[in-house]
């Protein structure tokens, strides 16, 4: 038994130091990838006008080295209610940084995709005083983040032209120099120098696309009557639907009511409908299958009702001359001594009439 433990013991050894090293790895992964900072840390909040885009777990620095980390976002206490609101951000930085009393706190752009950090620098008038634990870092001693929107909305018009790939990188660099985080205004402008000359490569399609955008002006301008009264109808067209807005919105609300009665309508008369749609069919059928009868039908029906209604001029009746008559009477005859057979009596006759209508 002794001999099987010892027998044991070395792979037990590396199994709890594979463990334990595994372990210690894990945490620094784990560490990195959540910003957790090593040692004794300390709280400071810091006050700014507008913290869009950070959140908690972004990077403090001092001169490019992360010192610390953002722990939580929100809004600062004001004891005037009707004062402005304002963003309050606590900072856990490291103990072994004392920071100045007039430190100063800039949210800046950590990369193109939109990640900040804040960046801790010496302000001016540093009295050597350091902050407490837990202190404040005033609105005047704060910057928030660049408003990109508006600083390449002035770049635009270079930007549209450029490959992805240029955008990213004069936008990085444009950060940068607006940031102060290294690269200068003449490292900048060499950028934007050497793809204006990529731009002055493709003059002749600009030239192309001003020509077509001159070629539309001019032909929008010679017809600025039409699209002058194309633009007053359609405006009295709007204000004469804002004055039947009133109407318009109460025909909208009995659209369900018409919806409801039209879907029972069509219920109740879809059986009778399909048998009119079959009879309509079998008459169709009928009706080619009998077309030489028809055709002559029509060809004949003018004449016939135009006799027919000379008819019927003098009244709503028909006037009919008699012109010829025959046939044979028959009248019973009853049974008597001197016809003791009953013998019928039968007598023929023909008329034949000499009317001036029967001429």
């Amino acid at each position: 038994m002794t001999g099987q433990l010892r027998g044991m013991a070395g792979p037990l050894t590396k199994l709890v130091a594979f463990a334990v090293v595994t372990i210690l790895a894990a945490y620094v992964l784990v560490s990195t990838i959540t910003n957790a900072g090593f040692g004794e840390q300390v709280v400071y909040r810091a006050q700014f006008t507008d913290v869009a885009g950070l959140v908690e777990g972004d990077e403090v620095r001092i001169a490019g080295v992360r010192v610390g980390q953002v722990v939580g976002i929100g809004v600062a206490d004001q004891p005037d209610p009707n004062a402005r609101p304002v963003a309050e951000v606590e900072l856990e930085v490291s103990s072994d940084i004392p920071l100045p009393a007039a430190v100063e706190a800039t949210i800046r752009f950590r990369n193109l995709v939109g990640q900040r950090y804040i960046s801790l620098t010496e302000g001016d008038g540093s009295s050597g005083e350091t902050l407490e634990e837990d202190a404040v870092i005033p609105l005047d001693q704060t910057t928030e983040a660049l408003d990109l929107t508006t600083l390449f909305g002035g770049f635009q018009p270079l930007l549209q032209a450029l490959s992805p790939q240029d955008v990213n990188r004069v936008s990085f660099e444009i950060i940068q120099v607006f940031q102060g985080e290294g690269g200068t205004m003449e490292s900048l402008l060499a950028h934007v120098a050497s793809l204006t000359d990529s731009l002055a490569d493709k003059d002749a399609v600009i030239g192309s696309v001003i020509d077509n955008l001159t070629t539309v002006m001019s032909t929008v301008a010679a017809r600025d009557q039409q699209l002058s009264d194309l633009v007053v109808s359609l405006q009295q067209f709007v204000t004469g639907l804002a004055g039947d807005s009133e109407a318009i919105f109460d025909s909208l609300a009995t659209i369900d009511q018409l919806a409801v009665e039209t879907s029972g309508f069509l219920a109740d008369v879809r059986p009778p409908l399909a048998a009119d749609i079959q009879a309509l069919e079998d008459l169709s059928r009928n009706v080619a299958d009998s077309g030489d009868l028809v055709e002559e039908f029509l060809q004949l029906a003018p004449t016939k009702l135009d006799l027919t209604t000379r008819t019927a001029i003098n009244g709503s009746w028909f006037n009919f001359f008699m012109c010829r008559a025959g046939g044979t009477v028959t009248l019973p005859a009853p049974v008597t001594p001197a016809n003791p057979n009953g013998t019928a009596f039968s007598q023929e006759f023909d008329f034949d009439s000499q009317a001036e209508g029967c001429g």
